[in-house]
């Protein structure tokens, strides 16, 4: 669940290269990530 994005004052939606500030709801078995964890995480398209 994304909390912000960070570099703007208002901006409501975040884009390509954005970086927010998230936090972890869910994870997959044998990940690294724990929930819950407040992350910071970019943007990206695959």
């Amino acid at each position: 669940m994304c909390f912000r994005v960070i570099g703007s004052s208002n901006r409501r939606y975040a884009h390509i290269g954005d970086i927010i500030v998230a936090v972890v709801k869910e994870v997959v078995p044998n990940s690294p990530l724990e929930r819950p964890k407040v992350i910071r995480a970019v943007i990206d398209s695959f």
